[in-house]
């Protein structure tokens, strides 16, 4: 089979990811085989690839948001879920047993290993993962458009309810990338007033398309005083900003894996009991509700398709701000 490899981090445009041909894998007890069919390109992936996030393991085949069928099943495995499309997530696997498993709480497992980063990912015309690990998906999605829900929709939902947003709560989104436009269908259909701060004239236009009240550039003052807020970019100044905006009693979230750093500020942006907090990968639960939810409300993620041949030129238009959504890498 074809695969995209990471064997040592590199920028972008020096093209760090090699195309090469592989053994198909095959499934151990527990594990299916999922033909890819397609698989979305985070940023996150980026962060790996040009290594700002630390590789754990090289060489690797990166890609997290995954959609595909299973075609092999392993031992002890539901033979019925042969054929079924699925999606695989971030998180691959956890331990199940510590503090953090047994208390809803498995994103903060310890023994969390990671797809893409721990283990081999989506960018290849085929994968293996944990059978409890898997997700079927809504009709409602083709498989394209399933894909970039499956991290940054998901994660853009576990912002939402670390940043304990409820119906008509003012929301401000700092940045307005691939996850911040699921994010405000999200909130729009939740009767919430969305306020969007983002650098990009064009990504001002497509929130206010999608339902923002606001939208204006960094140096803008936003109108009213926020009820929780969301940070998509990873630059600490973006914090700080953000914690400003809040009203009494905010909740901040911070949505990223990798931040610069945070620089010092006042402590009368934090005063009056406002809230920062990391938002540190998702659940098998938060996978679940989100899908459920985004076929609900009828959540439409903005993608554009490309060939799993092309995987360098998409991380190259990613870090150059240029991918309108995400681009979502298709199989042959």
């Amino acid at each position: 089979m074809r695969a995209q490899v990471l064997e040592r981090p590199a920028p972008a445009a020096a093209g760090p990811l090699s195309l090469v041909e592989r053994p198909r894998p095959a499934a151990g007890p527990g594990e299916v085989v999922v033909d890819v069919s397609a698989c979305a390109v985070c940023r996150t992936d980026l962060q790996l690839c040009e290594g700002d996030l630390p590789a754990r393991c090289l060489p690797i085949v990166p890609g997290h948001q995954v959609v595909g069928r299973i075609a092999e099943v392993g031992e002890g495995v539901d033979r019925d879920r042969f054929g079924q499309r699925v999606g695989i997530a971030w998180i691959a696997s956890t331990c199940g047993r510590c503090r953090f498993c047994v208390s809803d709480r498995e994103n903060l497992c310890v023994e969390a290993r990671f797809t893409g980063w721990d283990v081999d990912g989506g960018y290849a015309e085929a994968t293996v993962a944990r059978a409890d690990f898997v997700y079927p998906l809504p009709d409602e999605f083709t498989d394209e458009a399933a894909a970039p829900l499956l991290c940054g929709g998901v994660i853009g939902y576990r912002s939402l309810k670390v940043a304990e947003v409820e119906p008509r709560r003012r929301v401000g989104l700092y940045g307005f990338g691939a996850s911040a436009t699921v994010v405000i269908q999200v909130a729009r259909a939740w009767e919430c007033e969305v306020y969007v701060v983002t650098r990009s004239d064009e990504e001002q236009a497509r929130a206010i398309d999608l339902g923002a009240v606001w939208a204006g550039g960094p140096s803008d003052e936003v109108p009213v005083p926020l009820d929780a807020a969301i940070t998509f970019a990873p630059v600490g100044d973006v914090v700080v900003r953000a914690l400003g905006d809040l009203d009494r009693g905010g909740v901040l979230a911070v949505n990223a894996i990798h931040l610069d750093r945070i620089p010092e500020f006042d402590y009368d942006r934090l005063w009056w009991e406002r809230q920062l907090r990391s938002v540190a990968n998702v659940t098998r639960r938060d996978v679940s509700e989100f899908l459920a939810l985004a076929a609900e409300v009828g959540v439409r993620p903005t993608y554009e398709s490309t060939r799993l041949d092309d995987a360098n030129d998409a991380l190259e238009r990613l870090a150059r701000g240029q991918v309108r959504g995400t681009s979502v890498l298709r199989m042959p």
